[in-house]
This record gives structure tokens, C-alpha cells and sequence, in this order.
């Protein structure tokens, strides 16, 4: 008996490289996303962690801030008296903070996504207020007048019958 040799196909030899070359040009765009983002985070620096880290991260730089402020207005004399109870109350402050942190990250969390919609909401109403402003003025084509209560002059003041 003989043994068979398997036919090649040339049908299955395109199919097998489109897959390959299918598979290397995924291949390729994913490095190409994963390099691009490397480029990104670099530029941005790292992301922003949660609300609660961010939180405890501007209460600290802010105690920095004014622990090493000098005030020039009380002279010599109060300076070192200043810093020491400047330093009291942000001392104070931290210790009042931590706790509420340590016992709320998530409330921080919501709080920070309800101001982000607040703020949305807020820019879509600013967005829509200036898009009146700036084109309310203009009404429909053909009309005779500029609207009721309008001067003959066509100025920008409105006629206002005080009878």
C-alpha cells in the first residue's frame, strides 16, 4: 500500500496567509495603541487616583504651603509665633480630615461625579444661553419688521409705551 501525500491547496494556502497577514496587522496596530498611550500617560504624569487620594494629596500640599509661609506684615518680632500656630491649625485641620476620609472614600467618589455633572449640566446651559445670544438677534427671512416694540431708527433699543 502507499502512503498518500496530502494535496496542497491553493485555496487554503491564500486563506492561511489572509489569516496571518490579518493576525499581523492586528498585531501591529495593538502595538501601535499600547505605544501611543505610553506616550500619553508619560506626557500627563500618572492618572488621578481616587477623590479620597486626592483629597488627603491637596490638604497636604496646602499645610506645606502655608507652613512655609513667611508673612513679611508681622514683622520680626510675631514671625516665629505666627508659624508655630499656623502650623497648630493645619495640624488641626489634617487631624480633623483623616478620619473622615478613612471612614468615606466612596462619598468623595460620588460627590465628585455629581459635581462633574453639575458641571456638564452646567456648560450645556451656558453653551445654549450664548447660542440664543448670538443668534436670536437674526429672525426668520422676509419678515417687514424687526419684531414688536422696535423703533423706526432700527437701533438697538426696544420702544417701550409707558401710556
Amino acid at each position: 500500500m502507499s502512503e498518500e501525500r496530502p494535496t496542497s491547496d491553493p485555496a487554503a494556502e491564500v486563506h492561511e496567509e489572509g489569516a496571518t497577514d490579518a493576525d499581523a496587522w492586528a498585531t501591529a496596530c495593538a502595538e501601535d495603541l499600547a505605544a501611543e498611550k505610553a506616550r500619553r500617560h508619560s506626557d500627563q504624569g500618572p492618572p488621578p487616583g481616587s477623590a479620597a487620594d486626592e483629597l488627603r494629596r491637596l490638604v497636604d500640599t496646602v499645610a506645606d504651603r502655608l507652613s512655609g509661609l513667611q508673612s513679611p506684615l508681622l514683622g520680626g518680632l510675631a514671625g516665629p509665633a505666627a508659624q508655630q500656630a499656623v502650623r497648630q491649625v493645619v495640624q488641626q485641620a489634617k487631624a480633623a480630615v483623616e478620619p473622615v476620609l478613612e471612614r468615606n472614600p466612596d462619598v468623595f467618589d460620588h460627590l465628585a461625579a455629581a459635581g462633574n455633572e453639575l458641571l456638564a449640566a452646567y456648560r450645556s446651559a451656558v453653551h445654549n444661553q450664548e447660542r440664543r445670544w448670538t443668534t436670536g438677534a437674526s429672525g426668520p427671512k422676509g419678515e417687514g419688521t424687526d419684531g414688536p416694540g422696535r423703533g423706526e431708527d432700527g437701533g438697538p433699543g426696544e420702544r417701550i409705551d409707558l401710556d
